[in-house]
């Protein structure tokens, strides 16, 4: 089972978090890896880290936001099997709080980003007659969260895209699904405490984790484990559906 022997998997933002997780996971599955990272460092960490388990993976510094650099890579990469849309951006504002600049920034690599992506490989799966994408969404798509206006804007529309381009593509075997995390333990979790909560990390940490009903975080590994299993074989009949991994936050918050 989830077999990704010799695949080719684009993964974007696999330098950190959620992204390098799955590039880990896909890999040890077999999966031929590419990164797509703004942070080239980064990108290459997570090579490096494929590698010594003698896994498949190449870095590929690249801004999701600019449709000509991610052309170039996706025509140099060639066939291509699976597309985790991953790259993304936070903003803490409300709507009159938040700049037309800060608005820009989020939509261009959030929404563009993912766009810019389907946009160039979706012609690749037709020629092969098969790909599967996957959306990394949120749980901002389709619930209110305080001050996160432009950041619920960016994953509502990463949520209808996968709708569309899974109704749009059927006939071309083309899957297309996302997942909508609530708060997961990542490396942005951590430079966001520090930032706005100086001396109070461990404090707000724990008030953040007990905001989902399970009383944690998520782990970048238990998200990479869904993204994994719904674009392996496995998930076939599988597509148009969003996947909440959230603790219950979507369901179980009173």
């Amino acid at each position: 089972m989830l077999d990704f022997t010799n695949k080719i998997i684009i993964i974007t933002g696999g330098g950190s978090g959620i992204g390098k997780a799955a590039s880990l996971a896909f890999a040890k599955q077999g999966a031929i890896v590419h990164v797509i990272e703004l942070n080239k460092e980064q990108a290459e960490e997570t090579v490096a880290s494929i590698k010594i388990d003698d896994g498949k993976a190449s870095a590929h510094n690249c801004d999701v936001s600019n449709q000509q650099q991610v052309s170039q890579i996706f025509k140099e990469i060639g066939n291509i099997d699976v597309l985790v849309n991953n790259a993304g951006i936070a903003h803490i504002g409300k709507a009159d709080t938040t700049n037309e600049a800060d608005f820009d920034r989020v939509f261009n690599v959030n929404v563009k980003g993912y766009y810019n992506c389907m946009h160039e490989v979706i012609p690749l799966m037709k020629k092969a007659g098969k790909g599967v994408i996957l959306n990394v969404c949120s749980v901002a798509a389709q619930t209110g969260i305080a001050e996160r206006f432009a950041y619920s804007m960016s994953k509502g529309a990463i949520y209808s895209m996968t709708l569309s381009v899974a109704k749009d593509y059927l006939n071309d075997n083309i899957r297309c699904n996302s997942i909508s995390p609530a708060r997961v333990h990542t490396p942005f979790v951590d430079e966001y405490l520090q930032k706005n909560y100086p001396g109070k990390e461990k404090e707000m940490y724990e008030a953040l984790s007990k905001t989902q009903p399970i009383g944690r975080m998520g782990t970048p590994d238990e998200i990479a484990s869904l993204i994994v299993y719904l674009c392996s074989d496995e998930a076939s009949f599988i597509t148009g559906c969003d996947y909440p991994v959230d603790g219950g936050f979507t369901k179980l918050n009173t």
